[in-house]
């Protein structure tokens, strides 16, 4: 999710600070890593047959944990949307892999502790559920026939990247660039490192244009665009009176 595969810029750490603890940041997180942990012991991996909106192929996918009991499925939600509506919700803790879940929490303690700090705890909170589910309705839209499991805190941290692009274009971010063999560090702003994972997002949703998230190799991309816009509308609406780095009401 937001580290890509051809991804060359990892954020480690932003310098703007915040005027008190991020207990929410830090509690989605333990939340998501405790349930990654639960799902692993529960699981494995198997070869399924999938509808990818285009004809059936087999797909690798984990099954027999939580997220074959409360992933969000494209097809399930448009067809009995009164039974699925719960898993738009419960999908948003369950990962993939580790890869997948590292990258997630990656992207959220370094830019959602000044969020947090921008809308206070409740809002965050609110703001971080909207941005999933607006990320999933886009992706149903995309490609509603898919028979692939959707898991991932990757729309709602995409959210997290529009507010902080909105709010906090020109902070200074820690940033791992690896280079050949090698890896270098170098501080850039965070629009040069939200704007090119942006853009990363939009051209592969483009090249796929409905191929769904089995030719995204499992990414799904238009999740990210609904999410990352999601969160450039919702941060101005619900931020409301509340300044730029004062602490949290």
């Amino acid at each position: 999710m937001p580290v890509e595969r051809n991804s060359t810029m990892i954020p480690l750490r932003d310098y703007r600070p915040t005027r008190s603890f991020p207990l929410m940041t830090v509690m989605l997180i333990a939340l998501n890593i405790a349930v990654f942990l639960q799902d692993r012991l529960g699981g494995h991996y198997t070869l399924v047959q999938v509808n990818t909106g285009q004809g059936i192929v087999l797909a690798r996918e984990f099954v027999g944990g939580l997220t074959s009991h409360f992933s969000l499925v494209p097809s399930d939600l448009v067809s009995h949307p009164l039974l699925a509506w719960p898993t738009i919700f419960t999908s948003m803790f369950l990962h993939g892999n580790w890869l997948h879940i590292g990258s997630n929490m990656l992207f959220l303690w370094v830019f959602g502790d000044n969020i947090e700090d921008t809308l206070g705890r409740l809002r965050f909170s609110v703001f971080y559920l909207l941005c999933g589910l607006a990320a999933a309705l886009v992706q149903i839209l995309s490609d509603p026939a898919s028979t692939i499991p959707m898991v991932g805190a990757s729309g709602a941290v995409a959210g997290v990247l529009g507010a902080y692009l909105l709010l906090f274009p020109h902070n200074r971010v820690l940033t791992l660039i690896p280079l050949f063999i090698f890896f270098t560090t170098v501080e850039l702003p965070a629009y040069l490192i939200i704007g090119y994972w942006a853009l990363l997002q939009f051209l592969n949703a483009y090249l796929l244009k409905g191929g769904g998230m089995l030719r995204g190799g499992g990414v799904a991309y238009f999740a990210h665009i609904g999410g990352f816009v999601a969160g450039i509308i919702l941060i101005m609406l619900l931020k409301g009176s509340t300044r730029h780095g004062t602490g949290r009401r």
